[in-house]
Order: structure tokens, then sequence, then C-alpha cells
């Protein structure tokens, strides 16, 4: 089971933006010194809810102060960025790094973010599908040119290329891997042979549904059985780790629905729908519920639950909760030292 920290970048009501990119940074450090596997960065403008704007600028940052962890996207928001600039970025951190990169993308939402990067609202509604097979074959092939809907021009050299100058499994280029919160999104990477990175607000069962279907997908699109079988997929989660789960739940409910309410909130949509806010006390208790929040024992006997029933056995946590640096990093230690052993 490999176990990395999911880490936003998020403010919390009464800190500054600083603040919370220092406490992004240091959860990073923590966790490579606690023996996780992997920080994965989040990605968000013009909100609080996480103060990081660009997920890549974070990793390499990271991956410069790190020597073994991995670092990856959750995730580049794609109908924003450029597909081919983002390949670049992701080769040249992929190469840089030893293979310790990995880009993950996804769509995003419709966000007032389409309006100000120029790539309006089709980008987010049909787009993705043509960016996202645009930055796969730029990860992939020597030379690339398009002609879609969306994306235009001649062929030219892929420079870097991430397929060479590593040897061993680094030299298949980085891992690329597909947000889902959607039976279509599923699909999307199904077909493409790519896993999922799937969401903290899905339960169990849900989440076994969404690997069951995209098993039946990736096979009807050809990809052998072995391959499919092989596909490591990621769940979004929260950790918080005390002596007692009243602690600490009561450490999460403190904190967390100020933050929520703050940052969700904060988004605005660029044709100005209406979007429904989750109640911010109402989601942080669900967290809770789903996910590994207690004492060591207990947080691991969660992921172990949740593995038996999805098949997935590579997590992504929630480290950052309490919105507090040293109550942050203690958590982020304490998952390392005291749950990761119970795996196994």
């Amino acid at each position: 089971m490999r176990v990395g920290a999911f880490i936003l970048a998020a403010q919390f009501p009464g800190q500054g933006q600083g603040e919370a990119l220092h406490r992004a940074v240091r959860s990073a450090e923590t966790a490579e010194a606690s023996g996780l596997d992997a920080v994965w960065l989040a990605e968000h403008h013009f909100v609080p809810y996480g103060v990081c704007p660009s997920a890549v600028t974070l990793a390499a940052l990271l991956l410069g102060r790190t020597r073994r962890i991995s670092v990856g996207t959750a995730i580049s928001v794609l109908p924003t960025a450029h597909p081919v600039a983002l390949g670049e970025q992701a080769a040249l951190l992929h190469l840089l790094s030893g293979g310790r990169f990995t880009l993950g993308v996804g769509r995003g939402g419709p966000w007032v973010d389409l309006e100000v990067f120029g790539a309006g609202l089709a980008a987010y509604e049909k787009d993705f599908p043509e960016s996202l097979d645009l930055l796969l074959r730029w990860l992939r092939e020597p030379c690339v040119g398009a002609d879609g809907e969306r994306f235009r021009f001649r062929e030219v050299p892929v420079v870097p290329r991430p397929r060479e100058g590593l040897d061993g499994p680094g030299s298949t280029g980085p891992g690329v891997v597909v947000a889902c919160t959607s039976p279509g999104s599923v699909r999307l990477a199904a077909e493409r042979g790519l896993p999922m990175l799937l969401g903290m607000h899905s339960g169990d069962e849900e989440k076994a549904e969404m690997v069951a279907l995209w098993r039946e997908c990736a096979l009807a699109a050809g990809h052998p059985p072995e391959s499919v079988g092989a596909t490591e997929h990621i769940s979004a989660g929260v950790a918080q780790i005390a002596d007692g789960r009243p602690e600490a739940a009561e450490v999460l409910l403190k904190a967390m629905p100020g933050w929520l309410r703050q940052g969700l909130a904060a988004h605005r949509t660029i044709d100005g729908r209406q979007r429904r806010m989750r109640d911010p006390h109402g989601y942080a208790e669900l967290l809770c519920r789903l996910h590994p929040v207690g004492p060591p024992r207990l947080c691991a006997d969660r992921l172990a639950a949740t593995a038996e029933r999805t098949g997935i056995r590579r997590f992504a946590l929630l480290v950052e909760g309490s919105g507090d640096l040293a109550t942050t990093e203690e958590n982020v230690r304490r998952l390392g030292h005291e749950v990761l052993p119970l795996l196994g």
C-alpha cells in the first residue's frame, strides 16, 4: 500500500497566503522525512480554498528540496493551460527529478478562470478530450502537430523528449493520471488506459463502482487484461491522527468548516450559473466518517478496508485539515511513523 500527502495550500480564516504556502512546503518536506510515498499538489485560482495557482511550479520547488519522495499534481487544470506547454514542463520535471514526477490533470470547473485565461467555456464543456490527447502525444512521440477544433499547428520536435535520458521504468516518460468525478470522465480515462484520481467526497462503494466501470471500459477499448489489472488508481481522502477518534474529529470540525465556507463561497462561474455550495460543517463531518480520522490502528484499518473494497492501494490524504503548521507536521509524522507500519 502506498500512502501520500494531499496538499492544497489551504488558506484558513485569519491566515495569510504566504502562511498557507509555507505550511504546504513544510508538509511536503515532513512527508519525505516520515516515509510517505508521495505528495500530491492541488491547483486553484483566485480563491482561498487553495492558494497555489501552479501545481507544476510548486512541484518543481519540492522536487529540488527532496531526494526520494514522488511529487505529483492533483491536479493541473488542463482547460486553462496549453497542452504542449504543460507537456514541456512535465517532461522537464520528469527528466531532472530522475522520474519522480507524476502529472495529474482534470477539467476543473466552469469558473471565471476560463475567462481570465482566455480559454472560454468550451474548453471546459467539450474540448477536454482533445487537450488530453494532445498532451499524451507530446509525452509519447518525437514530433507532434495538431489539426483539431481547438489546437492547430505545424509539426514540431518534442524537446526535451521525456522518453530519453533515463534508464529503467522512468524511461517511459512521466506518469499521467486523470481526476474522475463522473462516468464520462471514467470512460475517458479508461479508453486511454490512464489511472484515475478519485475525490475525497466519494465513499468506498462509489469508488468501487467507478473502478469497475473503468475496468469494463478499458477492456472494451482493447487494453490487455494484464495492463488493466496492473493499473494503480489513487484514492483521495483526509487523515487526522490522534490518540482517540473524538480528539481527531474535533481538530477537523473546529477548523475545516471555516476554511470550506470561505473557500467554496469564493468560486465564481464564468457564465453566472448558480452552483450549490455544500454545507461546510456537514461536509467536514462526512469526511471524518469516510476517511482515516482517529488513532493509528483505526486509521490503518480504514485504509485497509478501502483497499479491500475498491482494489485501490494508493492514497493521497489531506493532512492540513487543522490549518495549523505544528499540528499538520505532527499529523504527517504520526501518519508515517505510526500508521504506515501497521499497513505492512
